[in-house]
């Protein structure tokens, strides 16, 4: 089954391209890992997903790219067609010549209803290509305005036109120290409103990609495109094929479809992190090896004490004894919260994966009480290697990891709103006090939610 993907606003549609460049790269990479077999299902599975053939024999990529303003999506038509590998189609774009101003009100309430008709028609027509159609994933930041804005509204609109489909939106949370003044109001007022339309929300944060790149892939002078390529790379390794079931012989047909099953069991509970090991730059993977249990033993501290990555994890941190209910606050001999689980996907891929023994994410200690632990660990294997490493796991968790960022940009928005700093720059477009007011009540229940697992 097919999944197309939106691309929303300048982060959206640069994130968008490196998706597919990595999906691209991951595809000619040439595995001598699995057979020859394995890797031609693989290969089909994966264009199926993701591309249109073309007669010109170049793949068009299953998307439509949407901007304010033309620029970036000129540059990503440009730099996708000269890749040779891959293209889009260049009438599932639409762009105009006025951005949004870094307003949310601007993307929402003006260019949202003025071109939601002609979104929604590049949209049915990419949709048409499909001979099963998934679901969609849109791409889009939270920080700006026709990202969070027009993508808000567009959510709404899938939703409304094509309601049993499925519904992802890959959300980029913007840097704590500050992209833009008005940030933490355009990530309220998008949150809010795409937890009433989506499916669910996985969140990648600026701030821990940026260390990724520093610390991991050892970059001097990082850039936006550094920080779009380690999520490229993360969202690959999630939604490149896997057998998502023990003795299955063929890859999985609907790939949001089982990862709603396996990670939102209640519509209260929507917000996904998402974690890969190893990540490292080319020159350090030369010079290293792996196995799994090492692998796990890193990614599943890295799910309990709440790590990013695996450099610099807190192996202090630990589950609550049988019977005990984790501590709130940190305790002389426990130096963090203990990050308590809802449901988790484990994505493994490489050499050896049959071998790979997971009992440690299934302890019933990682869990909520009412959850089955069994249930709540879902296990996706391909011996198909992801591009350049030889054994790679990721880890997609519905749990209290979003609690803090969350928590932190809801009160740095309420602050701004209480002086009523800014608040005119969206009354002038027609949101009101009490639409902030709506948004800031939905929010404060997803805290309260997460915060009572």
């Amino acid at each position: 089954m097919s999944i197309i993907t939106i691309q929303l606003g300048q982060c959206g549609n640069q994130i968008g391209r490196e998706v597919f460049d990595a999906i691209c790269a991951d595809l000619h990479s040439g595995h001598g890992l699995c057979s020859r077999k394995e890797n031609e299902s693989y290969i089909a599975a994966c264009k199926e997903r993701f591309f249109t053939e073309e007669k010109s024999g170049v793949p068009a990529a299953r998307a439509i790219l949407v901007d304010m303003e033309p620029k970036v999506i000129s540059q990503s038509l440009s730099m996708a067609s000269r890749s040779g590998s891959w293209k889009y189609d260049h009438k599932s774009q639409f762009c105009q010549k006025q951005g949004s101003g870094n307003n949310w009100a601007n993307g929402y309430c003006v260019h949202g209803p003025k071109h939601q008709e002609a979104i929604m028609n590049l949209v049915q027509k990419e949709a048409e290509k499909c001979d099963r159609l998934s679901g969609f994933l849109t791409v889009m930041s939270m920080a700006g305005g026709t990202g969070s804005g027009l993508g808000a509204f567009v959510t709404a609109g899938l939703r409304d036109a094509y309601p049993t489909s499925f519904l992802l939106n890959d959300v980029i949370w913007p840097y704590g120290t500050g992209e833009v003044i008005v940030q933490n109001y355009n990530s309220v007022l998008t949150l809010s409103h795409l937890y009433q339309s989506s499916d669910a929300l996985l969140v990648h944060e600026n701030d821990a990609l940026h260390k990724i790149c520093s610390q991991l892939m050892k970059i001097k002078q990082i850039s936006f495109r550094d920080v779009n390529r380690v999520i490229a790379h993360q969202l690959g390794s999630v939604f490149q094929p896997a057998y998502s079931s023990e003795g299955a012989t063929q890859y999985s047909r609907s790939p949001l479809g089982d990862l709603m099953e396996a990670l939102v069991p209640h519509p209260e509970f929507k917000m996904l992190g998402l974690r890969n090991i190893p990540q490292m730059s080319e020159n350090s993977l030369a010079y290293s090896t792996f196995v799994w249990p090492g692998l796990l033993k890193h990614l599943r501290q890295m799910l309990i004490a709440n790590a990013k990555m695996e450099e610099g994890i807190d192996w202090q941190v630990q589950p609550p004894a049988p019977g005990l209910p984790a501590p709130q606050k940190p305790s002389p001999n426990r130096t963090a919260r203990f990050n308590t689980s809802i449901a988790n996907l484990v994505t493994l891929r490489g050499k050896d994966v049959q071998s790979a023994d997971l009992g440690g994410f299934r302890e019933p200690a990682l869990y909520t009480p009412w959850t089955n632990a069994q249930d709540a660990l879902t296990v996706w294997r391909t011996p198909r290697a992801f591009n350049k490493y030889e054994k790679s796991a990721s880890l997609v968790s519905n749990s209290q990891c979003l609690l803090k960022p969350l928590d932190a940009v809801v009160g740095k928005a309420w602050k701004m709103f209480a002086s009523k700093a800014y608040v005119h720059q969206y009354t002038n477009f027609g949101i009101e006090d009490d639409d902030f007011l709506d948004c800031f009540t939905t929010l404060e229940q997803v805290i309260a939610s997460y915060n009572s697992l």
